[in-house]
């Protein structure tokens, strides 16, 4: 519900836009091992942990947006998977490189004091698999940036 200051900080709904269905939900399915909760041979959606995933054929949504197809392209936009360690981060890069990644920034020490790596997924869309030691990972997967303290 919102407030009176505005809507929520919540996010239900990420849609990708791609232009080869199958070869993404490949990389979804290969790659991250996640499993399509439902598809109709034009938009595939992954159930996540308090929102969704999904992929829809570019010209579909573009078509559902009324906007031209060509519009819809990947942007500068990045989608973070937090994980539990940096092995965990070589581990998860791997298995999204074996599945059609391509490998934008290998993974390394970050400034912050974290490990992070960049891939894009076959249709560019840019992922980040990070370990961030100052944030609680929960065992699904849920993240806690704590209280600030300033």
């Amino acid at each position: 519900m919102p407030s009176d200051a505005g809507l929520p900080q919540h996010v239900a709904v990420l849609t990708l836009a791609v232009s080869d269905l199958a070869r993404a939900r490949s990389f979804y399915e290969d790659g991250f091992g996640w499993q399509a909760q439902f598809t109709d041979g034009d938009v595939v959606f992954y159930q996540l942990q308090g929102s969704v995933l999904a992929l829809w054929r570019r010209e579909s949504l573009a078509a559902d947006a009324h906007l031209d197809a060509a519009q819809l392209r990947p942007g500068g936009v990045s989608i973070a998977h937090n994980v539990g360690s940096p092995e965990a981060v070589d581990a998860v890069v791997t298995a999204a490189l074996a599945a059609g990644g391509r490998l934008v920034r290998a993974a390394e020490r970050a400034p912050w004091g974290g490990y992070t790596a960049y891939i894009a997924d076959p249709e560019g869309h840019l992922w980040e698999f990070a370990h961030n030691p100052g944030w609680h990972l929960f065992p699904d997967g849920r993240v806690e940036i704590p209280p600030r303290t300033d």
